[in-house]
């Protein structure tokens, strides 16, 4: 298959792009998107051989489920089959933007869409071009992250074309995502909602519109859940993840760059090859050749709009072994934090007070 890549953005709006990307979406193929958080992987929501075709380019298991993406609110009255006051208001509140809502579905969305489940995830992207091409095309888009299953999400079109070209059929360029987390994911049909993937949008900002949120176990367990049937993308398998050992060191700041500078020692020693992740402000306390400066704690968007970046750029300097501060602040830390402890395997090192070398 030969992937077409074309340019569109605010200051390249060619028609002819939206016109050949709905004719591809009608026609049940792919398109990948850029929107606020990550790039898209996009077929007709309605159409179950569109969404079989998008399992198989990423190599996703189908039980994940896929997200519909629409343009307006009567949309959601087609796609969902009931709407609780709840998602109404995080709707007038958050819509367009980085949130996905689990609703139970309408019976026009196939179960291929859905991985199974009676329940539909959702969301309205704010990004123009996802908005245009929504439109334009007059479909519902269900669209995951557009990357083969496991590997970082992709905020750039040349991390699309790395991981997809030749297995779908169109790529949108529209530049660097701006968020670069995935959306926030929380689910409307607990008795309480429940936060199944945290993003830009945390618990404090849903509590302060609808009360009272509970935190899925999974999101900050250290382990994976055996027997978890997921209900939102990326609760159940290793994802995020390049393809050398990454391991996440957490303690105070000088013991993190000690340990750190010791695992780096040892494995550049025996002949490996090696990098640290690390804040701006910790630059100065590490020793190793590869050495990535994520962004700044006292801005955790420049973390999070990072973060797949560099975890691609391990893989692109052929990185065995990595080791990464932990990030876990104020704001976007739970998110921040998610994506890297699915991404090492949830491989860590707490230091205690002990482990410091006098």
């Amino acid at each position: 298959m030969n992937t077409v890549i074309m340019k569109y953005d605010e200051t390249h709006r060619d028609p002819q792009v939206m016109e050949l990307a709905g004719r591809i979406l009608k026609d049940g193929g792919l398109v990948a998107f850029p929107t606020e958080t990550v790039y898209g992987l996009g077929g007709d929501a309605l159409n179950p051989e569109a969404s079989a075709k998008i399992y198989a380019a990423k190599g996703r298991p189908s039980d994940n489920p896929l997200i519909v993406h629409i343009a307006d609110m009567q949309s959601l009255s087609v796609i969902a089959a009931d709407i609780p006051d709840k998602a109404k208001a995080l709707a007038d509140r958050f819509w367009p933007g980085p949130l996905t809502m689990i609703l139970p579905k309408a019976d026009i969305v196939p179960r291929e869409t859905t991985g199974g489940l009676d329940t539909v995830a959702v969301r309205m992207p704010s990004h123009p071009t996802a908005y245009e091409l929504i439109r334009s095309s007059g479909i519902y888009i269900a669209a995951p992250s557009a990357n083969v299953s496991g590997r970082p999400s992709p905020t750039l079109a040349s991390h699309v074309e790395e991981d997809l070209s030749g297995r779908i059929d169109m790529i949108i360029d529209g530049g660097h995502a701006d968020i670069g987390l995935e959306s926030s994911i929380i689910d409307l049909t607990s008795e309480v909602p429940t936060i199944l993937r945290p993003g830009y949008i945390t618990k404090d900002m849903f509590e302060e519109v609808i009360g009272p949120v509970a935190v899925d176990p999974t999101i900050t367990s250290d382990t994976v859940i055996p027997g978890l049937r997921p209900k939102a993308p990326g609760m159940k398998y290793r994802h995020y993840a390049p393809r050398g050992e990454l391991t996440i060191v957490e303690g105070t700041r000088e013991a993190v760059a000690a340990k750190i500078n010791e695992l780096i020692a040892q494995r550049s020693g025996e002949g490996f090859r090696t990098a640290v992740i690390c804040s701006e402000e910790n630059r100065g306390l590490y020793s190793c050749p590869v050495l990535v400066d994520i962004g700044s704690r006292e801005h955790e968007e420049s973390i999070a709009a990072n973060l797949y970046d560099v975890l691609r750029q391990m893989d692109e300097n052929d990185i065995e072994y990595m080791y990464t501060e932990s990030f876990a602040g104020a704001r976007l830390g739970t998110a921040i934090m998610n994506r890297l402890l699915k991404a090492a395997g949830h491989k860590v090192i707490r230091l205690q007070p002990q482990d410091i070398k006098a």
